[in-house]
């Protein structure tokens, strides 16, 4: 089961706790967190290490999901790609609404795909309490944003390393949390790319702690540090989390390095 709250006791987050993680009857959308308290959720397991799904071995899904709850890992991270917006095709709204199946975990949907209002109902039927959409995919995501709001789920906005932060930044008080993109979109894998450290920064300095800023890409032991000088909340992790054998020590020796750079900050 997911990691405690600690003082947020709603009727809704005690059932989610009170039913095992491993449960096969879940059914998406039932134990769902409300956006609030999604909200409050992450704020309260700040530096957040949220296992990138994109790396795990969709062979054993439920084996899987079961190790990252062991491990109280507080976040999945799921990179949805098209084959269209970004290279790569990865999977869908069916894995999204499996894994629910298997875990209470919150779930991050991260839509690299065009035209992701098309589908939003797709992943919100999923079980999904965040949704990341693109800038580049949606160049005026205001009533899109608005719209996942208006479904009670987090709004979350993506922008890649070469687009600016002062292109998202109009669109700031619409979303809940954005996604700095440390890789170029498509792959795993890759080198983390240092210049998009003042876009965390910045989004702080212009929407204050209301907004989470989260970063996906390269996050490792040595980068992780860096990111949360820079002002970032969550931390998407894939190798630095499935290429070892214990996802808790893992996922520790993450925390521990963003908690104390963070500090520093």
């Amino acid at each position: 089961m997911p990691p405690s709250l600690g003082g947020v006791c709603s009727q809704s987050l005690n059932s989610l706790e009170a039913k095992p993680a491993s449960a096969s009857s879940l059914i998406p959308g039932e134990y769902m967190l409300s956006r609030n308290e999604m909200l409050q959720y992450l704020r309260a397991h700040v530096p957040v290490i949220a296992p990138s799904m994109l790396k795990c071995d969709f062979g054993d899904l439920r084996s899987e999901a079961e190790r990252i709850d062991s491990a109280r890992l507080p976040l999945y991270h799921l990179d949805v790609m098209d084959g269209h917006f970004v290279p790569n095709l990865s999977y869908g709204a069916m894995v999204i609404a499996g894994l629910r199946r298997y875990t209470q975990t919150p779930i991050d949907a991260h839509l690299m795909i065009s035209e992701p209002g098309r589908y939003l109902d797709d992943y919100l039927k999923a079980g999904c309490e965040a949704i990341t959409i693109h800038l580049e995919a949606v160049p005026d995501p205001a009533n899109l944003l608005q719209e996942i709001r208006k479904h009670d789920v987090v709004s979350g906005l993506a922008i890649n390393p070469d687009t600016p932060i002062e292109a998202a930044e109009p669109f700031l008080e619409f979303c809940d949390l954005l996604l700095v993109m440390s890789v170029n979109p498509g792959f795993g894998g890759q080198k983390f790319i240092d210049s998009v450290l003042p876009k965390m920064s910045r989004a702080k300095e212009v929407a204050g702690d209301r907004l989470l800023v989260s970063v996906d890409g390269g996050v490792a032991a040595g980068t992780i540090g860096l990111c949360a000088e820079a002002g970032a909340d969550i931390f998407v992790a894939g190798s630095s989390i499935f290429d070892h054998d214990d996802y808790a020590k893992a996922g520790a020796v993450l925390s521990e390095e963003a908690r104390r750079c963070g500090l520093q900050a």
